[in-house]
C-alpha cells in the first residue's frame, strides 16, 4: 500500500513544461510517488468515495519506459473516465512487469491538464535515499 512515510516528489522549474523530482525507496515507490506528483501538480481533487479496486498489468522494455506507460495509463483513467487513484500497491518485476492493485476513486476536479508524460530528462538513478528521477510533463 501507498507508504505516507515515502511519499517524495516536488516540482521542479522547467523551461516550457512541467517537471517534477521524484524519490523512492524502491522502484514500486518511486512509480507510487510520480503518480501521486502527477495528480498533484494536475490540481486533481477527488470525492470521498471510498472508489473500486482495479488491477493493473504493464509490460516495457526497461525501467524508464515502464515508468511512462504506468503514468499514461493513470492519465487516460483520469481524461477518459474521471477516476484518480489512492492506495496503489505495486510489484514491478525485472523493472518491466508491473502488476498492481490501485483504488480507483472519482474525480470531482482537474485544475491544469496533462497532455502526456515525456522521455525528456528522464533517468531512473540510484541515490543514498534508493532512487530518483525527473519526470517532464507536456502541458
Amino acid at each position: 500500500m501507498t507508504d505516507p512515510a515515502w511519499v517524495n516528489y516536488e516540482e521542479i522549474d522547467h523551461t516550457a513544461d512541467w517537471a517534477l523530482k521524484v524519490r523512492g525507496r524502491d522502484l514500486p515507490a518511486l512509480f507510487v510517488n510520480a503518480a501521486l506528483g502527477m495528480m498533484e501538480l494536475a490540481g486533481v481533487r477527488t470525492s470521498d468515495d471510498e472508489g473500486l479496486e482495479r488491477q493493473i498489468k504493464i509490460q516495457a522494455i526497461d525501467r524508464e519506459s515502464l515508468l511512462v506507460d504506468w503514468l499514461h495509463e493513470l492519465l487516460l483513467a483520469l481524461e477518459l473516465e474521471h477516476l484518480a487513484f489512492r492506495e496503489m500497491d505495486l510489484e514491478i518485476t525485472d523493472g518491466r512487469k508491473l502488476v498492481g492493485t490501485v483504488r480507483a476513486v472519482p474525480m470531482v476536479s482537474m485544475e491544469k491538464p496533462v497532455k502526456a508524460v515525456t522521455y525528456n530528462e528522464l533517468n531512473i538513478q540510484e541515490s543514498p535515499e534508493g532512487l530518483e528521477t525527473t519526470i517532464v510533463f507536456d502541458v
